[in-house]
């Protein structure tokens, strides 16, 4: 049967505190104190929707950079950073895909996720046994807000990452139901920068209460399965009491509904149904049900049975492990410029033409997004860039480099600096020597540190990210950097002790 063969996620480490947010605007905004319990996750400046896709990808594909068994991707997403550019493609690129992969995009509603995900399996079941087909589907949103709104507190940024295939499943795909309704809950028009939100009672009542139950009820009588023997019930929503009260219309047992993440992830967009769906997934048992819906002009349902292979799967670090990794950030300045909701002056050493040369881009595509460099067949040095003329010094070769893939591999600080002079959106400005298991070493940023957190020999791993902006011409430049690995750091240490 088509379903789930493999899944994953990602949370930014960084923990927006609501108290933090709702203090700051205590002035202006006396009611937001109500939502100010808890903390929401919070992108890096050098985050947004492609990265952290990239990232929960690589937490479901596993440490093997081998993908060639990946047919075709597709990212879903809101708050994609090109309007005119296939973003499915610089994830493809990110992850070394194979070039005859497909990619595509799917945005327009907060069930995109979902609308991904029933698109890969209708993909999948539509392909003869003999030919099976494995697409990878990432959803991921960055949702802006004005400060001192509700959806300040309300929102998360996050993504979650699936691969839907025919064999191996860990969950197979039982049934599912869709429903297309022009219900304007919110909107975001094509120039603006932050979406517009009606009234809460309008949707709830008239929104939720009357659009998902009877989607999910022709769901559930699609997959043949009676409401009582749902064991987890999917339906994220920021109006409190709406997944239960949906739930029990429809006859679904109380303790099926899932948490929704709200008390420190926030709610992330049209990934958010994944998110929570990756997450159930780490501690489900053989046979159990699932219902996964989302709301967004109109509903998207889909149902599954959990095999024998869902409790040998584990993601890398899956949801719960990267809620685990995170830091609580107090400081609310720090949200606004990373969400580039003040304008600060940001010195002379910022002021440079950012400008992309294209061509170059495009001819070295795979070392700028995929961090592919070259390994000399004669001798097994390993370099990053990759050149014609081999690196090392006793036979300098030429023209006998073959792609070497360093993304997935682990790397250690050689030598790093701090540097508070240079022009940085999270001074000080961190950036060293890594070097790789297997050989090879590369120069580059360090991010998700704080001053302290670097040291020589410390274990990184490699993270896609935002190099910089081009504001001038609207692009957004990539290219991968180094962060602390906590989970091999904590592991040693534990070790030590």
């Amino acid at each position: 049967m088509v379903g789930i063969v493999a899944y994953g996620g990602y949370v930014p480490r960084l923990r927006l505190q609501r108290s933090a947010a709702a203090k700051a605007n205590a002035w202006l905004a006396p009611n937001l104190v109500g939502k100010a319990r808890g903390e929401r996750s919070m992108a890096n400046w050098d985050e947004d929707a492609i990265t952290m896709a990239v990232e929960a990808a690589r937490d479901a594909l596993g440490p093997d950079d081998d993908r060639s068994h990946i047919d075709a991707c597709i990212l879903a997403t809101t708050t994609a950073p090109f309007t005119d550019r296939l973003n499915a493609g610089i994830v493809s690129a990110a992850l070394t895909l194979p070039a005859t992969s497909g990619a595509s995009d799917v945005t327009g509603s907060q069930r995109a996720g979902l609308v991904a995900l029933s698109t890969a399996l209708a993909t999948a079941a539509g392909v003869p046994k003999a030919a099976n087909i494995n697409v990878l589907v990432c959803a991921s949103d960055r949702r802006r807000t004005r400060a001192a709104s509700a959806g300040e507190l309300d929102n998360g940024d996050a993504a979650a990452a699936f691969v839907i295939g025919a064999t191996d499943t860990l969950a197979d795909w039982v049934g599912g139901a869709t429903s297309t309704a022009d219900f304007v809950d919110h909107f975001r028009g094509a120039d603006e920068e932050f979406d517009y939100a009606w009234e809460e009672r309008w949707i709830r009542d008239e929104g939720f209460a009357k659009l998902v139950p009877p989607t999910i009820a022709r769901a559930l009588k699609c997959a043949k399965v009676e409401p009582g023997a749902v064991d987890v019930f999917i339906l994220p929503s920021t109006f409190k009491g709406v997944s239960d009260a949906i739930a029990k219309k429809l006859g679904v047992k109380p303790e099926a509904v899932r948490d929704n993440l709200s008390a420190n992830v926030g709610e992330a967009g049209c990934a958010h149904a994944l998110v929570m769906l990756a997450h159930a997934l780490e501690t489900a048992r053989p046979g159990q049900i699932f219902v996964v819906a989302q709301f967004g002009q109109g509903v998207e349902v889909n149902i599954f049975r959990t095999t024998e292979r869902v409790t040998t799967f584990k993601p890398q670090r899956g949801i719960s492990g990267w809620i685990a990794e995170g830091k609580a950030e107090s400081n609310y300045m720090k949200w606004l410029v990373f969400n580039r909701l003040v304008e600060w002056d940001r010195g002379m050493r910022a002021e440079k033409d950012n400008k992309t040369a294209l061509t170059t881009l495009y001819r070295n595509n795979d070392m700028i997004l995929g961090l592919v460099g070259g390994r000399c067949k004669e001798t097994g040095t390993v370099q990053f860039p990759r050149t014609r003329i081999s690196v090392n010094p006793n036979n300098p070769a030429v023209d006998t480099q073959e792609p070497y893939k360093f993304a997935e591999r682990a790397a250690s600080v050689l030598t790093w600096s701090a540097d508070s002079l240079t022009y940085a959106m999270s001074p000080p400005n961190h950036y060293g020597m890594m070097v790789f298991e297997g050989g090879g070493r590369i120069f580059m940023d360090i991010t998700d540190v704080e001053p302290g957190d670097v040291d020589t020999g410390a274990p990184m791993r490699m993270t896609f990210r935002v190099k910089e902006w081009d504001e001038r011409r609207g692009f957004t430049r990539y290219f991968w950097k180094a962060a602390p690995d906590r989970r091999l750091a904590g592991a040693a240490k534990a070790a030590a002790e």
